[in-house]
């Protein structure tokens, strides 16, 4: 059995055979390194990417060019906004990075709509994904527009934490920041508060959290 065979071992309770021997054939196998960029936006997409391992950060930008996160892929998951960018034949509206070492799958454009029609498996995949990141997307604009910064915090936190698969989490203030679309002096503030109330302890660049949180 090749590599990638054994790598959509996780699939096969999801698609059909036939479907599992396509993207054998088909689909091309990618290696990223952590923190790496994936997709920019205004990139042309040319493919959808099946998570095999890793995980990945999917961010959109304002006009003054600050990210803000939208959601998280991982393994077994896919990316809704690529999957609408590449069906439109749209330029991308996302940026995404490799939270850490992974591998995917990157599906080519022209068998999407063939296998829409196809295989059920598949059309049932791509709508549960972009009903997934809908309401992922509905959760991000609801926490912004009725939650507090430090309820958004913890949040954040504790979902890094569930994808990581580790309390402890290595980022700086500023790239917390940064993805919660803030400033760093607001962060490292309610920090300090969480510390206080013993949720977590701050290392340099590293937050770790405690059973409380």
């Amino acid at each position: 059995m090749s590599s990638k065979e054994n790598t959509l071992y996780d699939f096969a309770p999801v698609f059909e055979k036939g479907l599992l021997e396509e993207l054998t054939l088909k689909a091309m196998m990618m290696q990223v390194k952590q923190g790496e960029s994936m997709i920019n936006i205004g990139q042309s997409i040319r493919g959808v990417p099946l998570v095999l391992s890793g995980s990945f950060r999917v961010c959109s930008m304002n006009e003054e060019g600050q990210e803000m996160l939208l959601y998280y892929v991982s393994p077994g998951e896919s990316c809704a906004m690529t999957f609408t960018c590449c069906m439109s034949q749209h330029a991308s509206a996302i940026n995404a990075y490799a939270e850490e070492d992974g591998a995917f799958l990157a599906v080519p454009l022209h068998v999407m709509d063939e296998w829409l029609m196809k295989y059920p498996s598949w059309k049932d995949f791509v709508m549960k994904t972009m009903l997934s990141r809908f309401n992922e997307m509905l959760k991000m604009i609801d926490s912004i527009a009725f939650k507090k910064m430090d309820e958004r915090l913890e949040a954040y936190l504790k979902q890094k934490s569930k994808i990581s698969g580790s309390a402890l989490i290595n980022l700086s203030h500023q790239q917390i920041a940064d993805e919660l679309a803030t400033n760093r002096v607001v962060i490292s503030r309610l920090l300090k508060k969480m510390e206080d109330d013993k949720k977590l302890l701050l290392y340099r660049n590293q937050v770790k959290l405690l059973s409380e949180m």
